[in-house]
């Protein structure tokens, strides 16, 4: 094999979402001695889904261990070990059972450096696991990114696939902010070519997916998979859309979604929570404020349902959006007269279990 393709396969390997964290857990900690990991089931068997892999091992329990349940104590040592020169990364096997330790993180993690005037920060990373299928019901599958994101002094991230989700983990465990770091578990075996160095990605940009100059698509996590797959059906009827994948949902990069937007003139938000006070309300409410004038059409967002998520399978089949409702979002955004040809495009399309991403996925955690 000639040296440069080898040296190509080296550096790049093709691995999981999953597997990435591992890389960024793994690196950071031999980067820096004072990152420390821990969490309910950090060092059980399954290692959280096997992202935590390794780690003891190579960093001694010291450095990596296992707690009780104590959502709320353990939100507290590590603001206390940060504030003493510690790099603390704690990890919550669902993002709802963070909501014990939000006093910790609205009214400690978020306001020390602003009550005592920037002597001290609070570098912090929490890992919060959200997901659905299997039945996880109203309590084992929210989406509370705009809950952290209203709070200043919080960045909060949202990974999209496995080469973000290493470079902004790194980022976010060397920024000195405490940092609410999302996955969604259905991008967990996702797979792409991803460096094994160091690197990191910047807290508060977005990615353009691909450019578009008929409508602009702005989505987070998950759903920037749904929108690559709507936006391939929508270029088969000439639609061409432009995916700003937001990555970082505090700081927002407003500067390129106001510029894709005055480009194409519409705009399709796709959130992963409930509508009222979203992430995607405040980005309609920004571009109608700077950009009314170039939108012509009515900005549009498609959250979840105002209700609780269900537990029953029937009942969850059409709770949330995929790439289909995406398509008929963006034909009705557009006008599109010629809705047949992309109807028979859809009905070839079949999704085989609405609540799974693929059959690797097993529940309930």
């Amino acid at each position: 094999m000639p040296k440069t393709l080898q040296n190509m396969f080296t550096k790049n390997k093709k691995i999981t979402f999953i597997e990435s964290i591992n890389q960024a857990l793994s690196l950071s900690m031999k980067k820096d001695k004072n990152v420390i990991c821990y969490g309910l089931g950090t060092t059980d068997p399954k290692k959280i889904f096997g992202s935590t892999k390794n780690l003891e091992e190579k960093f001694g329990n010291k450095r990596v261990f296992d707690i009780p349940t104590s959502e709320n104590a353990m939100t507290g040592i590590a603001i206390g070990a940060s504030l003493n020169g510690l790099r603390p990364i704690f990890i919550h096997q669902r993002l709802d059972f963070c909501l014990l330790a939000m006093d910790q993180i609205i009214n400690n993690a978020a306001k020390w450096h602003f009550m005592f005037g920037g002597q001290k920060s609070v570098p912090i990373t929490i890992r919060l696991i959200t997901g659905r299928g299997w039945g996880q019901g109203p309590t084992h599958s929210q989406n509370l990114q705009s809950l952290f994101a209203h709070i200043p002094g919080l960045k909060v991230v949202m990974p999209s696939n496995p080469y973000n989700a290493k470079g902004l983990l790194l980022g976010s465990i060397f920024d000195n902010n405490p940092v609410i770091y999302i996955e969604n578990r259905w991008l967990h075996n996702s797979t792409q070519y991803v460096p094994n160095k160091f690197y990191t990605l910047p807290i508060g940009k977005a990615e353009k997916k691909n450019s578009g100059k008929h409508i602009t698509i702005v989505s987070m996590s998950y759903m920037t998979v749904e929108a690559i797959r709507a936006s391939k059906i929508l270029n088969k009827a000439n639609i061409e859309v432009e995916i700003i994948d937001l990555l970082s949902i505090r700081p927002l990069d407003m500067t390129s979604i106001q510029r894709s937007v005055r480009k194409t003139g519409r705009l399709l938000v796709l959130d992963t929570s409930h509508p009222i006070c979203s992430v995607g309300s405040e980005i309609i409410s920004q571009v109608v404020e700077k950009s009314f004038k170039f939108l012509k059409a009515s900005p549009i967002k498609l959250n979840l349902p105002d209700t609780p998520e269900p537990t029953s399978y029937s009942l969850t089949k059409n709770y949330y959006n995929n790439f289909k409702t995406i398509v008929n979002e963006c034909m009705n955004i557009m006008n599109f007269k010629n809705k047949k040809k992309i109807f028979d495009i859809l009905t070839k399309e079949k999704v085989k279990h609405h609540d799974i991403p693929g059959e690797w996925f097993k529940g309930p955690f």
